[in-house]
């Protein structure tokens, strides 16, 4: 057993010297610095805010009725091109024709009433002169005339709203345009007890369209009339569509505690594709700037180090916003102003000129080579590793 035992000692320090021996015996790396740069050159330069809105025609108008009846005749049906003043509906005249001869009964009542009135007046007004009746009597007469007058206005007001309402059973358009929607058939009965039963929804023009969007409280402040738009709808996912902002609502609209406003965008229509209800995802642009000069964002953060750049001498200079350019054997900061940046590309002010190359990033290349740089190579062999490093 104990020679057992010192044989697997022995066996674990070959082991360890083989693998020791390996360690060191194995590839050095070797590392080459070089410098990713880029010219300076005019870019367009845009800060946006996303969001979502609705299809809304501009002008829409929801055509109800207000008197109660039964739909006789309809017209139109969806997609119905109309003109204002034309007929889209019907209801039965039956009861409002009765009703409208009632009141006709009435004033010729009530009317018949006053003529009574009016010669008992004109009686009792001589007998009073001749002191052949009382005062009394006198003003009996005078109110019982002027009772009938004031029943002969209710009536010609019972007769003039039965007429109007007789006019309201005959449904016609209030303006030019589309018919989106139809609510009733012929035969259904409309109740306008206590609210305008809706029966058709008209939009007046489908080629001038709108977007409604909602934006987060966050980007509201950026928001203003007159910035482009671009938007997209699911039923057209290669088209692009613009438009611009027309109104910035000032009321407020909280959903599981997200306030956001609404912003109206107006969205041409010339063929007809956006339809209302449609989804729009849509990139307002807070700000532009076309063919700017510019540097990547990234030359501004990159800032080198005496472990990084190898021989190379670093000249830096004092300022909050700098770019590196490459001189000869130095690394030389250059000072410069920005403006504008949308986080890729940084405007440039002042500093540099047109066509300058500046440093973007650092790259470090190791290269993996045999302890034995001089002993010949197996052509089976594979090859040495390259890796890549960005600083």
């Amino acid at each position: 057993m104990k020679r057992i035992s010192k044989i697997w000692i022995l066996l674990g320090i070959i082991a360890i010297v083989a693998i020791a021996v390996w360690l060191l015996s194995g590839s050095k790396k070797k590392e080459e610095v070089t410098f990713k740069t880029e010219k300076v050159a005019p870019a367009n330069i845009q800060n946006s805010i996303t969001a979502t809105g609705t299809i809304e025609p501009v002008t829409s108008v929801t055509v109800g009725t207000q008197v109660s009846g039964i739909v006789s005749k309809l017209y139109v049906d969806y997609n119905s091109v109309v003109r204002k003043g034309q007929v889209i509906a019907e209801l039965d005249r039956t009861n409002l024709l009765s009703e409208l001869n009632t009141a006709k009964a009435n004033l010729s009542s009530a009317q018949s009433s006053l003529n009574y009135q009016q010669a008992n007046l004109n009686r009792y007004s001589e007998l009073y002169k001749k002191g052949l009746v009382s005062a009394d009597d006198y003003e009996a007469a005078q109110l019982s005339y002027r009772q009938s007058k004031e029943q002969v206005a209710t009536a010609n007001e019972s007769v003039r709203r039965a007429q109007t309402n007789l006019g309201y059973a005959t449904i016609t358009s209030p303006i030019d345009g589309v018919v989106l929607s139809k609510s009733v058939e012929e035969g259904q009965t409309v109740a306008a007890s206590f609210n305008t039963p809706e029966l058709f929804k008209i939009a007046q023009d489908l080629t001038n369209m709108r977007v409604v969007a909602d934006v987060d409280e966050a980007d509201i402040g950026d928001v203003k009339e007159g910035e482009r738009v671009t938007f997209t709808v699911d039923a057209y996912p290669d088209d692009t569509f613009e438009g611009s902002v027309t109104q910035v609502r000032q009321e407020a609209t909280t959903t599981n505690n997200v306030v956001t406003y609404e912003v109206v965008i107006s969205a041409p229509n010339a063929q007809l594709k956006l339809k209302p209800g449609l989804t729009a995802s849509v990139t307002i642009y807070t700000a532009e700037k076309t063919g700017v000069l510019s540097v990547p964002s990234k030359a501004l953060r990159f800032t080198p180090t005496k472990e990084t750049v190898g021989n190379k001498k670093i000249v830096d200079c004092n300022g909050n916003n700098k770019v590196w350019i490459l001189a000869g054997n130095e690394i030389k900061a250059v000072p410069v102003s920005i403006g504008m940046t949308d986080g890729t590309h940084t405007q440039i002010m002042s500093g540099l000129k047109e066509g300058q190359e500046i440093i973007t990033e650092l790259e470090v290349i190791n290269e993996e080579t045999d302890a034995a740089d001089n002993q010949e190579r197996s052509p089976l062999a594979p090859g040495p590793r390259r890796n890549n490093k960005k600083k």
